[in-house]
């Protein structure tokens, strides 16, 4: 009797390779803009990636005064600095290095994002997540994530992830249930290491390298891009030119309409002017 072997699991291939845009926001904080750019708008259900770093303080004193968001939630991740987040619900909280904070606009909230540091490196990533119709308008919520309630997940062959969303390596990270069922990795390779982790069939997935360089298969990304993933329901990367740093994410397609404008995103232009009358009568 033959026993029957199951196929490896299929693995994700890089279909496209883009580079960040210099840009910046705010009141003049200085990023580069990865998603969200001409070359890619965006990646269902990925609206946004800001990636901010700068040692000099006049790339980032001036922070993020008080701004709105209706439609969708912001996920930010610092890797250093301390940054202060207060909003008219009266949330407050300091994100520090290794921290994260998971802000659900909803159907609206204002808030500012201020640095609490006068000199030394601020460093991080702002992600931006789609909510589906039937979310777009449900009460705003907000959530730190302190850095010792992020799972830390050591690799067999060296190397480490922090599991902020998602599961990986039997831990699940301490993102919310959310539709799109994200899943963020923050990966740390030494040279010749590599990650072998299963991504949801049908996921939008993208790699973007931060530090050094990595292969997926038969391509290199080296640092700083991002790597569009095909289909399949497994990425394998390998540091193949010294230690690498890299974000692996992915998350369900919503296949909705999208209607952006600024901060405000939502299904229909009309939902848009509504929130642009919502926003100015001060009823966020």
């Amino acid at each position: 009797m033959t026993e029957s072997v199951a196929p490896p699991p299929a693995g994700r291939a890089v279909v496209r390779l883009v580079a960040g845009m210099p840009t910046s926001d705010g009141a003049g904080v200085r990023l580069t803009r990865v998603i969200g750019t001409p070359a890619l708008d965006a990646l269902d259900p990925f609206l946004m990636l800001d990636e901010f770093g700068s040692s000099d303080p006049s790339a980032y004193i001036a922070g993020f005064p008080d701004h709105p968001h209706r439609g969708f939630e912001t996920i930010t991740y610092m890797l250093d600095g301390r940054m202060r987040h207060r909003d008219n619900h009266g949330n407050e909280g300091l994100l520090t290095a290794g921290s994260m904070q998971w802000m659900t606009a909803g159907r609206g909230i204002v808030h500012s994002e201020m640095p609490e540091q006068e000199q030394g490196l601020m460093r991080g990533f702002q992600l931006w997540l789609n909510l589906p119709a039937s979310d777009k308008m449900r009460p705003a919520e907000y959530r730190d994530v302190a850095p010792a309630d992020i799972p830390v997940v050591s690799l067999p062959g060296g190397g480490r992830v922090k599991v902020l969303a998602g599961r990986f390596g039997g831990v699940e990270g301490p993102a919310p249930a959310r539709a799109t069922a994200p899943l963020y990795l923050d990966v740390e390779l030494p040279a010749g290491a590599g990650l072998a982790a299963a991504v949801p069939v049908g996921h939008a997935a993208f790699l973007y390298v931060y530090e050094g360089e990595v292969s997926v298969g038969e391509t290199a990304v080296v640092a700083p891009k991002l790597a569009e993933l095909g289909p399949g329901e497994a990425l394998t990367a390998t540091a193949t030119a010294g230690p690498a740093r890299f974000l692996v994410i992915a998350g369900k397609p919503l296949k909705e309409p999208v209607a952006r404008y600024g901060p405000f995103v939502m299904n229909t232009p009309a939902e848009i002017h509504q929130a642009i009358s919502d926003f100015q009568r001060g009823a966020f």
